[in-house]
């Protein structure tokens, strides 16, 4: 190898040093200025007046019942309460499902704070929030069907 040759590699790994190190510090940066953009307590009455979009947004209303929609229990209504509720053929289930595409443990639907929340225990056939596969445990809003082989189930008021 000639002299050149070693002279333009070390420039180019100088290049690539330079390069790494400036995309850490932009990393950091936008890491840190995240936390100075979200103000963090309420508006002051002034700041609601010239911008009316920071004031609360009203109150959500909360589930109090769970619907079946549709499926072979279509009309069952049940009341929600503080204990999470398994959703499946097993006799065990909270809400037994006469459907033939539902696991014994298929889902759960529990409470957290003052939101419901459904996660698939590992069934064969999926559980299926507004037409999306959960993966994980996702937030159920009012009336948002939730379907488990061909029955519907929605959270309601």
């Amino acid at each position: 190898m000639n002299e050149l040759t070693l002279t333009f590699l070390r420039l180019g790994f100088l290049v690539l040093m330079w390069v790494l190190v400036f995309s850490i510090v932009g990393a950091m940066r936008r890491d840190l200025a995240v936390g100075r953009r979200n103000k963090t307590g309420a508006p002051t009455p002034r700041q609601v007046r010239k911008n009316p979009e920071l004031a609360e947004p009203p109150a959500r209303q909360q589930a109090h019942h769970l619907v079946v929609v549709e499926g072979p229990l279509a009309g069952t209504s049940m009341p929600l309460g503080e204990s999470p509720i398994l959703l499946g053929r097993a006799q065990e289930a909270t809400l037994v499902l006469e459907d033939d595409y539902a696991s014994g443990r298929h889902a759960r639907l529990f409470p957290q704070g003052s939101r419901w929340f459904i996660e698939d225990l590992g069934s064969t056939n999926g559980t299926y929030l507004a037409d999306r596969q959960l993966t994980r445990a996702q937030p159920v809003e009012l009336n948002a069907p939730i379907r488990i082989g061909k029955t519907v189930i929605e959270l309601r008021p």
